[in-house]
């Protein structure tokens, strides 16, 4: 009764406060734009020009350049301009009031306005932005710098390393194989990697934390793709820097991945790991017979034309490729040498690990043709990469009641796609059901089924700090709903 009461009530009640948004700045507007008119008429029916002080606007001043040459600067509003500069004042504020009065427009293309002050408050160096509605672009932008100290700016082709938004490409992939009778998403693990046999759990607290226990059942591909196969996700102590050196190839880091004890028993708990999905990539190796960087190029990248989409920059791209950040005290610098892909200025020179969970670099229009063939239910320009039913059971939640499981709150895992299921995972701007990923480095990709919506985000900061820039570009995104 109480999943019912929410479901119903938490979209009424937005409803009714994107309404009364809607008439609070309709009677605004109508407010000034009679006041501006009786102004007018009042100096014409005078020899000299009046001066009506408004204590209302006062914290909205109207900008220099729109007042009346005599009149008080930021004390006196004489015409209907004074609205553009209202609404550009509700752009840049923080105000929880304010998202609400620009929630009520409806208006995603307000978006790069919003963004804008997260530029120049120094949260990100750069941002694009892309929100698609049935198929269509709504809103399409570029704010800041791409590399701050080369003078570069952001542009709408920019390439950024997406990071875990990586995972549902490799996913993908293995459900590729799964339909081609390949595999199967209950089979072992060690069924394709030997190198998993005999594993282990390790106990973590309690007189039994010093042994070892029997899994209570062999880790499953499916175990892989929900986060609740109970792998590890800090690096082994003996290659604990290989996420940065890229030089152990997928085949040689199985051999210690395989020596690694599970955290928990496999399906009783949720804990991301990229190292799972690593698993999965090298799956795609052995039943495939291709790496797996070629096996993803050839078989999405290349066909739903991702061209600016790959594992390993040529020296063509680099120039295009955006710097990674991290944000110190209000300001930006170059993100070290620690960073997962190892220094950015580098861009992976020399590399053989094409890192399944989180390895790829695309852009925001590449990345729109591979949502909008998950969105159209596997299909895109008229070739069919996944069926409906795969798709489907892509983005139902497959991790039941387990909590925490997600990273947003309020959702759930499905096939390596987070998935929205309650009224407090929609407060981050998601309907229930929608499903997307994130990147460690502030990417986000979300697709809205219900709503035929794709909501895109890049940026390339390295140490957190975005939440409320994904909360602002996802909520006024959500508003294309009602359009």
């Amino acid at each position: 009764m109480l999943t019912i009461f929410r479901r119903s009530f938490f979209p009424a009640f937005m409803r009714l406060m994107r309404r009364l948004a809607k008439l609070l700045l309709s009677f605004f507007s109508y407010f000034a734009a009679l006041f501006s008119h009786a102004v007018r008429h009042f100096t014409r029916l005078t020899s000299n020009r009046v001066r009506i002080p408004l204590p209302l606007f006062r914290r909205f001043p109207v900008p220099a350049r729109r007042q009346p040459a005599n009149c008080q600067k930021d004390t006196y509003i004489t015409n209907h301009h004074a609205l553009d500069h209202i609404m550009a004042k509700l752009m840049s504020s923080s105000s929880p009031i304010a998202l609400l009065l620009l929630l009520a427009l409806n208006l995603p293309a307000q978006i790069p306005e919003r963004t804008k002050a997260f530029v120049e408050n120094h949260t990100v160096a750069g941002i694009v932005t892309m929100v698609l509605k049935n198929g269509k672009v709504i809103e399409f932008d570029a704010e800041g710098m791409a590399d701050i100290e080369a003078g570069k700016p952001m542009k709408k082709d920019t390439i950024f390393q997406i990071m875990s938004m990586t995972k549902p490409f490799t996913a993908v992939g293995i459900m590729m194989l799964v339909e081609e009778g390949k595999l199967a998403l209950r089979d072992p693990v060690e069924h394709y990697l030997p190198e998993f046999r005999d594993l282990r759990v390790v106990a973590t607290s309690g007189p039994e934390a010093a042994k070892a226990g029997v899994p209570n059942h062999a880790i499953t591909i499916r175990d892989l793709m929900t986060h609740t196969a109970g792998i590890f996700d800090a690096p082994p102590a003996d290659i604990k820097d290989y996420n940065q050196r890229m030089d152990i190839p997928l085949s040689e880091l199985m051999k210690t991945f395989g020596k690694q004890p599970l955290l928990f028993q496999p399906g009783t708990h949720w804990s991301y790991s990229s190292p799972g999905i690593d698993i999965l990539g090298r799956i795609i190796e052995v039943c495939s017979g291709q790496k797996y960087e070629d096996f993803i190029a050839s078989r999405l990248l290349k066909p739903l034309g991702m061209k600016d989409s790959f594992y390993f920059p040529d020296a063509a791209v680099i120039p295009r490729i955006a710097m990674v950040y991290e944000g110190h005290n209000g300001t930006l610098q170059r993100s070290p040498g620690t960073i997962l892909g190892g220094d950015p200025a580098k861009h992976r020179e020399g590399a053989k690990y094409p890192a399944p969970a989180w390895g790829l670099y695309s852009t925001a229009e590449d990345l729109s043709h591979f949502y909008q063939m998950m969105l159209n239910g596997g299909t895109y320009e008229g070739r069919r990469y996944l069926s409906k039913f795969t798709v489907d059971l892509m983005t139902q939640i497959q991790t039941g009641d387990l909590e925490p499981s997600g990273w947003l709150g309020g959702s759930g895992y499905g096939l390596a796609w987070e998935v929205v299921k309650n009224s407090y995972g929609a407060l981050a701007g998601h309907s229930i059901g929608t499903y997307g990923h994130g990147g460690a480095f502030g990417t986000q990709g979300w697709i809205d089924p219900k709503e035929n919506l794709i909501t895109i985000m890049m940026i390339q900061r390295s140490n957190g700090g975005t939440d409320s820039l994904r909360d602002v570009v996802m909520m006024m995104a959500d508003t294309a709903r009602e359009n």
